[in-house]
């Protein structure tokens, strides 16, 4: 299968791609990012774009699956306003274009209590993200809804950092839910939810991650 993967420079997105340039069930990837990736592989392909002005005819949207682990936070964002432009507005964009040449499965990485009627507002622009792929009728969607992610990021979340120690250290009395989710166990959830696609939608949750 050749597969899609936005937000390839991220703790999930770079696992992803890894595992995916890793199983031989994947014959191609298309890592569409700002600025060009640090590695090469004879099967990747990653064009260098704009994602405001995304090339909407471009021969590579033309993929069998897309994976989304594209996303940012507010303080990274800067504003609400640029908050959902990144986290809702690039991945449904992404989804329609990839749709419109031909796309049959889409997998996001989403948040645990995604709903677009949240008082919490990331919870809220994930919920109206999810709500609007389920509204393009792909034949195979997966979210994956994980809780606070585990794993080394290039840019240190405070807040996040100091919940997982917390989380860390109670892991083994805590509901498997409300554990700390490894980056690898969410990508290995994605790529196999591209590469061996079910109809429908589907949703993973965080206690399946831990």
């Amino acid at each position: 299968m050749k597969v899609m993967l936005v937000g390839a420079t991220g703790l999930v997105g770079a696992q992803v791609l890894q595992q995916l340039l890793d199983d031989p069930r994947c014959t191609a990837v298309v890592a569409p990012t700002r600025r060009a990736l640090a590695r090469t592989d004879p099967a990747l392909h990653n064009p260098v774009v704009d994602f405001e002005q995304l090339p909407v005819q471009a021969g590579w949207w033309a993929v069998d699956a897309v994976v989304c682990a594209l996303g940012s936070t507010l303080r990274q964002a800067g504003s609400r306003a640029a908050f959902a432009r990144i986290d809702h507005d690039y991945p449904l964009q992404v989804a329609t274009l990839a749709q419109a040449h031909g796309a049959q499965a889409f997998v996001l990485n989403s948040a645990m209590g995604a709903n677009p009627r949240s008082l919490v507002f990331y919870n809220q622009v994930k919920g109206r993200l999810e709500q609007d792929l389920r509204g393009l009728a792909y034949p195979a969607l997966t979210l994956v809804r994980p809780g606070l992610i585990g794993g080394q990021r290039s840019q240190r979340r405070t807040g996040e950092h100091l919940a997982g120690v917390v989380l860390g250290a109670l892991g083994p009395v805590l509901p498997r839910a409300w554990r700390i989710n490894p980056a690898a166990n969410i990508a290995a959830a994605m790529v196999e939810a591209a590469l061996a696609p079910r109809p429908g939608v589907h949703v993973v949750g965080s206690a399946q991650l831990a």
